[in-house]
């Protein structure tokens, strides 16, 4: 199927949008949130997936300001911070020392520049609520102005930070139709009071910091009568959808795409 892509520009904000080339008549949309390595090549490929199965998908670029990322946040300076992190030992990101001994065989300028973009990468992390309004943004772009998608159904799904801020979405946007949620963290119980659309969330076994948070979310949703599917893959980690990265796992990659499509079928249609 041929896939139209785009960079688009929507008030001060800005994302990658696509949509099957032939599609006649408006569609049913899907917003794909971002990692914590920001709109990058593996979220764009996601986002022509989700396209190329009959919706118009958009994954807004939550590092930009005014449509335009700080220097620190660029694609190159990202990927070079993650290859850097890819290399280090395991559990060094959580130990600084560990941390600290590897960066040092890295020479200046070079050191400064990844230890400066991995500080801005993660400090994201502890500003998640910042984001949200961010994908409102993007939620009313795709609902009222897109005409290849205005007035109808909006779902979400994202992954990592993204998974976390795709159930933030559902928190405070009582028109979205459905969130997916990929190992991310679960909202405070009084937040996730206020979901109202069906929930689905994938997570790997071995995930055992964010899949502490899982039956928060499930009383929640339990409580106020909303649906709420999960999936646990024994012997998959954190992020093993991303299969540019290190933890991908193909079995559960494979079946929990299969799982979010049939998903989105249910809650976009009609």
């Amino acid at each position: 199927m041929a896939i139209k892509c785009e960079r688009v520009r929507y008030g001060d904000q800005a994302g990658f949008f696509a949509v099957p080339e032939r599609a006649k008549g408006p569609l049913p949309a899907v917003i794909v949130v971002q990692e914590v390595g920001g709109v990058n090549d593996h979220i764009e490929d996601v986002t022509r997936r989700i396209a190329a199965a009959g919706y118009a998908a958009l994954a807004p670029d939550l590092f930009a300001v005014n449509g335009e990322r700080p220097p620190e946040l660029s694609r190159e300076r990202i990927t070079a911070a993650f290859a850097a992190m890819f290399r280090m030992p395991p559990g060094a990101m959580r130990d600084p020392a560990l941390r600290e001994e590897t960066m040092a065989g890295i020479p200046e300028p070079e050191r400064s520049r990844i230890a400066e973009s991995q500080a801005a990468i993660f400090g994201s992390v502890g500003r998640m609520a910042s984001f949200v309004p961010s994908l409102r943004a993007a939620f009313r772009y795709l609902r009222n102005d897109r005409p290849e998608t205005k007035e109808q159904k909006v779902a979400c799904v994202g992954f990592c930070m993204g998974g976390g801020l795709s159930a933030l979405l559902a928190c405070e946007e009582s028109e979205l139709a459905g969130a997916a949620v990929y190992y991310g963290s679960s909202p405070e119980p009084q937040l996730a009071a206020a979901i109202r659309c069906p929930v689905i969330g994938f997570y790997g076994g071995e995930d055992a910091r964010v899949n502490a948070g899982i039956p928060i979310l499930e009383e929640a949703l339990r409580a106020s009568g909303v649906t709420f599917e999960k999936q646990v893959y024994p012997g998959a980690s954190h992020a093993f959808f991303n299969d540019d990265g290190p933890s991908y796992h193909e079995g559960a990659a494979r079946d929990s795409y299969w799982r979010l499509l049939g998903f989105f079928a249910k809650v976009l249609s009609g």
